[in-house]
């Protein structure tokens, strides 16, 4: 059974501060986290950024598709006093800037909401971050694509049951796959190290005895919303098996 679960950060530390934001990674940076989950969304004069999207509305103090704005105008917008007033001056992030400040502080967790493939590509070989990042997208032919493209990046897909890990692994070559908990099962789990595929579960809940289970599964990675909640947890599990 192994502790060393590596933690992904959804957003950030989007629970202290505004999501898809250098301030809501370095907190995760600052909590020794393992990785940090970004989105990826395309301006409309082809720049991109870090936000979940598809407008620009929920997080900053404008309206408007992103895919219908320009970069110039996504570059003046607020991003963070949505969430508090201290963080006023944070900006929506260009995604390469911030790949080129995050890299040797954290690895990445890019979830593709609108990008063109070798645009994306590209900037992670050049920052050379081609062995601490992965990618998903909720479009497969998006995934399908990635993989033809290339090889050796990593990639992960959704799954629930046994059937969607066999897929996977046949139709996208996997790195990794995601799922609920509740989907957890040891069938899964043996399938998953057989094809030599990382299990992460995906947990957005601050639940203790939740985390504890994903400890005792003793699974790769875990993708939340606490990370400093579940590395805490961790501590404790290691501390009452020595």
């Amino acid at each position: 059974m192994s502790t060393k679960i590596e933690i992904v950060c959804h957003k950030g530390a989007n629970e202290y501060a505004p999501e898809n934001t250098y301030a809501a990674a370095q907190l995760c940076i600052d909590w020794g986290m393992d990785f940090v989950e970004i989105d990826v969304i395309t301006s409309k004069d082809g720049v991109l950024y870090i936000m979940h999207g598809p407008t620009v509305d929920e997080t900053t103090n404008g309206t408007g598709r992103i895919d219908e704005l320009t970069s110039a105008e996504i570059d003046r917008l607020d991003a963070g006093s949505w969430f508090a007033s201290e963080f006023a001056r944070e900006k929506v992030p260009r995604l390469e800037p911030f790949l080129r400040w995050i890299k040797g502080k954290a690895k990445v967790f890019l979830d593709v909401k609108a990008a063109d493939h070798q645009q994306l590509i590209d900037p992670i070989y050049d920052v050379g971050l081609e062995n601490d990042c992965f990618f998903w997208s909720g479009s497969d032919e998006w995934a399908l694509k990635l993989r033809e493209l290339d090889a050796n990046l990593q990639l992960k897909i959704n799954a629930s049951n046994v059937e969607d890990v066999i897929e996977a692994h046949e139709r996208y070559r996997a790195n990794i796959v995601e799922m609920g908990l509740n989907n957890m099962s040891q069938e899964l789990f043996d399938v998953c190290r057989e094809l030599g595929i990382k299990i992460m579960i995906y947990h957005q809940e601050k639940d203790p005895e939740a985390f504890r289970e994903v400890i005792r599964w003793g699974v790769d990675m875990i993708n939340l919303n606490h990370g400093d909640v579940f590395a805490e947890v961790a501590r404790e599990f290691r501390e009452q098996q020595i």
